[in-house]
């Protein structure tokens, strides 16, 4: 369980990454105003860091409900790549990141995370494909380990379609697997409407990103679309909480942005806070 006070509904909060000193991050989060958040952990990070996350986690009073597993050699330059190297798709990479998502959920344990959240890739459609069901019984051994944890397992959306996704949650056939909704990447990845998704995937819903972007470009087959700062592109901030409301979603929203420029993400990220509050009181 989280180690401080139970969160608002619908509070906000942030997606960040263990990239710096604990310390550091934290002292910037606060200064956004947000008391919790998602902590992504590098694949090149040493987890060993963890009790001294745990501690600056309690002294700064911020509350980590998700931790995010990257994996080294993920590149999410364009959808061949992704489906090449992200997540437990590429059997290459299957055994370490097997092993490293076990050691994350380890990590989450520690500083007191209820939950584990990751990219698994792009799943093929056909349950009979090799690759899918090594992938499922994959997912299947986390989510066990995850539960040993006492912990739920979050697959992100985006990189194929929501009855896909759905599918393939029920055929792992775990109660503690779920969905961490990302409304940008069914968009990025142009597999299908945010809204209409969390239609067929609600009830799976366990966490969520505030995220933005903008469709692929027609004329480049095999291109991601460009992710955006929030209420700058396709999505429809407005709609997307309606959304939420309506599927009955009260957890904490989680403001990501992936701008390469830090300044430039900050900004972003402040001026999501901010709209996200805005859009908030009208509900």
């Amino acid at each position: 369980m989280p180690v401080n006070a139970p969160l608002a509904n619908l509070e906000t909060g942030v997606m960040f990454w263990a990239n710096r000193e604990p310390a550091e991050v934290l002292a910037e989060l606060h200064g956004l105003g947000v008391r919790c958040g998602q902590l992504g952990l590098p694949g090149e990070l040493d987890l060993s860091c963890a009790n001294a996350w745990k501690a600056a986690l309690r002294a700064a009073d911020f509350t980590v409900y998700t931790v995010f597993a990257g994996f080294i050699g993920e590149s999410y330059a364009d959808i061949p790549t992704v489906t090449d190297t992200v997540g437990f798709m590429p059997r290459r990479y299957r055994v370490e990141r097997e092993q490293r998502t076990l050691a994350v959920s380890d990590f989450a344990r520690v500083i007191g995370a209820s939950s584990v959240g990751l990219h698994i890739g792009c799943v093929p459609d056909d349950d009979t494909d090799e690759d899918y069901v090594a992938v499922r019984e994959m997912v299947r051994r986390v989510a066990d380990h995850v539960a040993k944890n006492g912990q739920s397992l979050a697959l992100e959306t985006g990189q194929e379609p929501a009855e896909a996704l759905l599918s393939f949650i029920i055929d792992v056939n775990r109660d503690n697997l779920g969905i961490n909704f990302d409304p940008a990447n069914m968009i990025l990845y142009g597999t299908g409407d945010p809204i209409e998704a969390l239609g067929v995937l609600g009830q799976h819903v366990m966490s969520v990103h505030c995220k933005d972007g903008d469709w692929p470009p027609a004329d480049q087959p095999g291109a991601l679309g460009t992710e955006r700062a929030l209420g700058s592109g396709a999505v429809g901030i407005e709609r997307y909480l309606q959304a939420l409301k309506h599927i009955g979603y009260k957890g904490p929203l989680a403001v990501e942005r992936e701008a390469e420029d830090p300044e430039q993400r900050l900004i972003d990220i402040r001026t999501g806070i901010a709209l996200l509050e805005r859009v908030k009181q009208s509900l």
